[in-house]
This record gives C-alpha cells, structure tokens and sequence, in this order.
C-alpha cells in the first residue's frame, strides 16, 4: 500500500511540475512553438502522467509487477494507464476543492 502512495505521489508532483511548474515554462513554451504534438503532450495532464508512468516504470523496475506475472513490457503499459487514472483522479479532487472554496 506504501508503494502505491508512493507512486501516485510522485506522479502527481512529477506531471504537476512539466504541466504547470514555473520552472519549466519557458521549455513547454518552446516545446508548444516548435511540434504540435509535443506542445500538446506537455499540457495535458492525463498525457503527461501517462508517459510519466512509462518514465517511472522503467526506472524504478515496474510497479504492476510487483502485484502480478506479467511480462515488463506488460508491466510498462499498466503502469503508464494506472499513473495516469490516479493522477486525473487525484487533480479531479484537489480542483473540486479548490473551486469549492475559492
């Protein structure tokens, strides 16, 4: 259960960070100038976790297969899918409380 916080944490913060982070504006900004294919990739939430989990998955050795046998490049695909339904699941609540309040 700890790894899987882990992993949908990390996500969250790793797409949030490409998608919105100040620290890479000017980069998405070149990115949208030059391909748009890319540029779209570099704003959209559920593309990016998606390919953030590929990125975390072969980095970190797979989170699916630690819960079933299944072979990696399996693996690879499942974990990009579940990364990127926990981080649109978890943007979906943070923005309903954000709008909630403010």
């Amino acid at each position: 259960m700890d790894i899987l916080l882990f992993w949908i944490f990390m996500s969250y913060g790793m797409t949030s960070i490409i998608v919105w982070g100040s620290i890479f504006e000017t980069t998405r900004e070149w990115i949208k100038s030059h391909s748009k294919f890319f540029g779209d990739l570099v704003s959209c939430t559920l593309c990016t976790s998606t390919w953030v989990g590929f990125f975390l998955s072969l980095c970190l050795g797979g989170l699916s297969r630690n819960y079933f046998d299944i072979h990696w490049i399996f693996g690879i695909f499942f974990d990009g899918m579940f990364t990127a339904g926990s981080v649109w699941a978890l943007n979906a609540i943070i923005e309903y409380f954000e709008n909630k309040n403010g």
